[in-house]
Formats: C-alpha cells, structure tokens, sequence
C-alpha cells in the first residue's frame, strides 16, 4: 500500500503536525506503564515522515525509566500526540505518532489498521501480552 501523508493534532489545536504513514504496516498498543494508563496507540515513523507543523512552544516533554523516548503533551488539553525517540536499532530518530491524533482518518479507516500488542511492561518486545484485550 502506498504511503499517505496525514495531519494530526492535538486536542485544543495547539499542537499540529503531519506523518508519513503506510496503512498496511501494522501499528501497535503496548501495556507498558505509560502507553497502558494513556490508551496510547501508536505507528512508529522515522524521523524523515514527521513533521511538527505548529505548537513547539506549546509542548511540554516527559521522560522517565532510561528516557529514551521523551512523551510530548499539549500543556493547554494535556493530549499527547507523538513520543520520540533516538536508537541505532530503529534507524536513529523515530517518532511514535498517536493514531488517533490523525484528524483525517475516518472511524472506518482507523477500524482498518493493523494492530500488533507489545508486551512493554516485561520488556519483552517482540511478545504479546497474555492479555491484550484491555489495550
């Protein structure tokens, strides 16, 4: 499937930014601390198919455990539209978009994506869950 690009947002507006993004490769739902308490639903994009159009000022980061990944929020509706990230085994930087951030996807197309579950919360990336219905 081609690449398509979307716009996305914040809540409240603030925040705005567009993402590269192949519909066929699958997004993902963690139940790590962070991605399970926030509902977090994400695709992971290189640095190169992000782009933050409007609202640097208005983001506040958050880091924790090893900090790799800083969590960006809209300080104004406190929504969360991206994470990024810096690793060698992800191609250097990422970003982590939230899904349904993307202003442009209709609830058909959001019900279309792929999902793959992570078990974040064992570290145990490349297994699911035992339970994921939750996420």
């Amino acid at each position: 499937m081609p690449t398509t690009t979307h716009r996305g947002s914040c809540h409240c507006g603030a925040v705005q930014f567009t993402v590269e993004l192949d519909s066929s490769r699958p997004t993902s739902r963690c139940n790590c601390s962070i991605c399970s308490k926030q509902r977090f639903w994400k695709a992971v994009v290189p640095g190169s198919a992000f782009r933050l159009l409007r609202g640097q000022e208005a983001l506040e980061e958050y880091r924790f455990g090893r900090g790799i990944i800083g969590h960006f929020f809209c300080r104004t509706c406190g929504v969360k539209p991206f994470g990024r990230g810096e690793a060698e085994s992800m191609g250097g930087v990422f970003y982590g978009v939230n899904i349904t951030c993307l202003d442009d996807l209709s609830p058909e197309e959001l019900a279309a994506l792929p999902v793959l579950y992570e078990n974040g919360r064992e570290d145990r990336w490349d297994t699911i869950p035992k339970t994921a219905r939750y996420l």
